[in-house]
């Protein structure tokens, strides 16, 4: 089996002195698509947030390649992208305005913003200010990144909130061509996931 790309080995997390999950070992191989699951207060959200290097966990380390993330952290970080529940763009900018500084600022595909934009469902709002649009429209914004970005390694938590039946379905098409290309995705949802080909982890144990 080829090397992992992200891998976790006996992590604990503890949140205001309740341990959320302990002994945690994970492996993402090019290719994977996995759904992280597990009830509210399980803790997915802080493991993804470990995972990308945001937080700390209590015990145990990540690694990126084999090499713990701390030493690794600049060339990690170019292969990651991360997405929260928080849109993460600017309100005050537009849609083509934030698409583009993320562009500028971080190594992206050569690709036509406008296409891009209305691939997700916001052609016709891409002058828009990000702080007039709704939470599903700001969501997509966000998500707009994924065709833009080269990293293989997609950490996503709730990626489907506010996304109609459609955007969804983009948004698995994308994934499936992702994981194809070598990529990996990471996330969490609340929704089934239509690939035959998705691994489900959960915090309580894994399940085929």
């Amino acid at each position: 089996m080829t090397q992992a790309l992200l891998a976790a080995q006996d992590l604990c997390c503890i949140r205001e002195e309740r341990v959320l999950f302990e002994g945690l070992d994970l492996h993402l191989h090019p290719g994977e698509l996995v759904q992280l699951e597990g009830p509210n207060g399980a803790g997915k959200t802080s493991l993804l947030r470990i995972l990308a290097g945001l937080s700390q966990a209590e015990e145990g380390q990540v690694f990126y390649l084999g090499e713990p993330i701390h030493k690794a952290r600049e060339a990690y970080h170019q292969d990651l992208l991360f997405l929260g529940h928080q849109s993460g763009v600017n309100q005050t900018m537009t849609a083509l305005e934030n698409l583009a500084f993320y562009a500028r600022v971080l190594p992206s595909r050569d690709q036509d913003l406008w296409a891009i934009l209305a691939r997700v469902g916001l052609a016709g709002f891409e002058d828009v200010p990000v702080g007039q649009l709704s939470a599903g429209q700001q969501r997509r914004v966000a998500l707009a990144r994924l065709w833009l970005s080269p990293a293989r390694i997609w950490i996503l938590d709730e990626p489907f909130t506010a996304i109609d039946k459609q955007g969804v379905a983009e948004l698995e098409l994308l994934f499936a061509v992702h994981c194809e290309g070598g990529g990996v995705v990471l996330l969490t949802t609340h929704q089934d996931l239509g690939s035959a080909n998705a691994r489900r982890l959960s915090l309580l144990g894994e399940t085929p």
